[in-house]
């Protein structure tokens, strides 16, 4: 499939204004890079019934969460508890406000946006330590926030997606919480940059290869730790009994086959597993739905598989 219009009109302006790549900056400089864009790229920000910022308690200090809360219930809703984006060094509470209040109003369940400690100021695991510390916290105090301690799920985008693939299988390996599904948005699965996704779409489709390569040094300690299962699930020797799964990649994506990979791994481990490849789409295209008809199309999709784990869990 080509390349979908919008995207190359996208793709086209960005070369214009001729901007530095990722790599080119310092995490800060990139930090406030991305939030920039992503007030221009992605929805505005939807009204919702309540949003609300807090700490809970992590493993190395409080971690920051927004809480999202679609409308006001006597029943307790369903909960998801969001990872954003960004490699593990961008991305914030704020950069994936307007996702969240789209999942949340069209699942009808309360999100958990997580903001994890970033590298390189914390290089792995810290960002899996939040985020496992995060599901626990909403499988203990769901009822405190008005949600549903047996209708609990893990998601997220990009590195997002990477750390609710690790969290559902920590969850299954800790007993608990018991997750009822995972939304993985193309995530970061493999131990190696070296697919041919990788190698094919390293230049000119937004997340080029050498930010890649940028994000992961800057979040990696050593190159010891692309064997450790928490980094590189697609790895992990079993991948059974974890929840049901939507696995969503993009066909402009160098992320595209190890997405596509953890699926059918997942598949043959005897989970339960939807994959659907947007394949005009580039990277990151579902917090870019300002922009691509498509990103809409796709929180329409994901927020559809919530509703329906959601329900199979009552």
């Amino acid at each position: 499939m080509p390349l979908d219009p919008q995207v190359a009109q996208i793709i086209d302006l960005i070369k214009k204004a001729g901007n530095p790549e990722y790599w080119q900056m310092t995490p800060q400089e990139a930090r406030a890079f991305h939030n920039n864009k992503a007030a221009i790229l992605d929805a505005k920000p939807e009204p919702i019934y309540r949003s609300e910022d807090r700490t809970i308690p992590g493993p190395d200090g409080a971690v920051p969460v927004r809480i999202f809360t679609p409308r006001e219930s006597r029943e307790p809703l369903p909960v998801l508890v969001w990872f954003h984006g960004g490699g593990h060094v961008i991305g914030s509470l704020d950069s994936y406000d307007s996702v969240c209040r789209q999942l949340a109003l069209r699942a009808v369940c309360i999100v958990v946006s997580v903001d994890y400690r970033l590298a390189p100021e914390h290089k792995f695991p810290a960002a899996v330590d939040d985020s496992f510390a995060a599901v626990t916290w909403v499988g203990q105090h769901a009822a405190e926030i008005g949600g549903d301690p047996n209708r609990v799920a893990a998601g997220g985008d990009s590195a997002g997606g990477n750390l609710a693939a690790v969290a559902a299988i920590l969850a299954r390996d800790a007993g608990y919480p018991p997750l009822v599904f995972q939304l993985l948005v193309y995530p970061p699965t493999a131990p190696y940059p070296d697919s041919a996704s990788q190698l094919e779409l390293a230049e000119g489709y937004l997340l080029t290869r050498k930010n890649i390569l940028w994000f992961q040094n800057h979040y990696l300690r050593d190159d010891n730790d692309r064997q450790d299962l928490r980094y590189a699930p697609l790895i992990c020797p079993d991948l059974s009994r974890l929840p049901p799964a939507l696995v969503i990649v993009a066909g402009y994506d160098p992320l595209r086959d190890e997405g596509i990979a953890y699926a059918e791994r997942l598949r043959q481990a005897g989970n339960r597993v939807e994959l659907t490849n947007y394949e005009g789409m580039v990277h990151p295209f579902l917090s870019m739905s300002g922009a691509l008809d498509v990103g809409k199309q796709a929180i329409a999709q994901a927020s559809a598989a919530l509703k329906q784990a959601f329900a199979a869990g009552v």
